[in-house]
């Protein structure tokens, strides 16, 4: 494929596309500066850099700025008002972040800290937006920044950043596609984090809690009291070091898996055949953290990467392994210093536990929970990989 087109374009589009300086099509440029003095508990809405970061994130800024209507008006007169199709690209910190303005509503923001591309819908807006988050404009603009952690991205490096652009026809069906698409992430996103809120809930609600010895929420026809136990009783554990991985050297194609019981947990892939725990289905464990008091439930063989751990398994059988699982899980402790926790204060911590007729109904419940998150996670995690890889191959590089 020449330079000139992407690996994949929508039918009916065959003409290369044009590469131009942003400088040459619109005005790249700020707004005058507005004084820490002017902010205002409410009005007009004031954007930082970092404001623009969150909304990349879809997370909510740390706090909300304003100024007055007032000296949105006077100051816009100077500089003009921010409008629809327009982009306000960060240049201090996460550099190279872009906003794509999607109304007319005022808006202002902090000079020097944002580039303002004043669009007048020469580029379409969504096609705008994605050519900035892609490959060739993120390079470009981590090329120019400079070197060390303080780079910055210029009014005058945002008008000598370089676009690929087809016809407006095109950059409309491109737009478009990958608006639906970040559409269909959100939404897979907010079903993963409603999930994760009613797990949190039903822990909180099925477990016993200050000092009760039943919890709120039971399975019907359950009424005896929990039993106290500690947690050195319900759970043995298993020193490591045996089973950590010689080589780091890992990849993919290899069978065994390192783990961490860290959040990372799967560090890649090894191909050595000895010192490899075999937990299965039948015969789980738990990678405890014994620094930060992380855990990962395990049903597959494994290898690990440290002794910074402990492999836990069940002392009665009989119990349900998931439901402890969650009891450990459920512990809300916050390690205060750098020191190993599950001979010294894990396994003295007193926890319930009720019948194993009860276990056998909660374990399954919180497993099939589990499995639905970890379905969804994947979901989520693929359409991300194939926005990724249309960003690569619509686009020219």
């Amino acid at each position: 494929m020449s330079k000139k087109t992407p690996q994949i374009r929508f039918k009916g589009f065959t003409d290369d596309w044009e590469e131009r300086k942003l400088g040459d099509m619109m005005d790249v440029t700020s707004v005058k500066r507005i004084h820490q003095s002017d902010w205002t508990n409410s009005g007009i809405r004031f954007l930082r850099a970092r404001d623009i970061v969150s909304a990349a994130k879809n997370e909510e800024p740390s706090d909300y700025l304003y100024i007055s209507e007032e000296k949105y008006n006077e100051y816009s007169k100077i500089s003009g008002k921010v409008s629809q199709g327009d982009l306000l690209v960060t240049g201090v910190g996460s550099i190279g972040v872009p906003l794509l303005i999607t109304d007319d509503n005022p808006i202002y923001f902090k000079d020097g800290n944002i580039i303002w591309f004043k669009n007048e819908h020469k580029i379409d807006g969504n096609f705008f937006y994605y050519s900035f988050i892609n490959n060739k404009i993120q390079k470009y603009i981590r090329d120019v920044a400079g070197i060390g952690t303080v780079g910055t991205y210029t009014i005058d490096s945002g008008k000598k950043t370089r676009i690929s652009l087809p016809t407006y026809d095109e950059q409309n069906k491109i737009g478009s596609f990958f608006k639906q698409l970040d559409n269909t992430i959100a939404l897979h996103q907010r079903k993963l984090d409603l999930l994760k809120e009613q797990k949190k809930g039903f822990l909180q609600k099925m477990f016993p809690k200050n000092g009760a010895k039943i919890p709120e929420l039971r399975f019907a026809g359950f009424t005896d009291d929990w039993e106290e136990r500690k947690l050195g009783e319900i759970f043995d554990y298993e020193q490591p070091t045996k089973y950590i991985v010689q080589s780091t050297e890992y990849d993919d194609t290899f069978n065994t898996p390192v783990l961490t019981a860290g959040k990372s947990f799967l560090l890649g892939y090894t191909d050595e055949i000895s010192g490899i725990k075999n937990a299965t289905v039948e015969n789980p464990v738990v990678i405890f953290d014994d620094f930060t008091t992380g855990s990962h439930y395990v049903d597959f063989p494994f290898k690990i990467k440290s002794s910074a751990m402990k492999l836990l398994s069940l002392n009665d059988n009989s119990d349900n392994f998931y439901f402890m699982f969650n009891t450990l899980k459920n512990i809300k402790y916050v390690p205060q210093s750098h020191e190993r926790h599950w001979i010294s204060k894990f396994s003295e911590f007193e926890i319930y536990k009720p019948s194993q007729e009860e276990q056998q109904k909660i374990g399954p419940f919180f497993k099939q929970l589990d499995n639905t998150i970890a379905l969804h996670q994947q979901k989520l995690d693929l359409l991300k990989q194939q926005k990724k890889g249309f960003l690569q191959k619509m686009f020219v590089s």
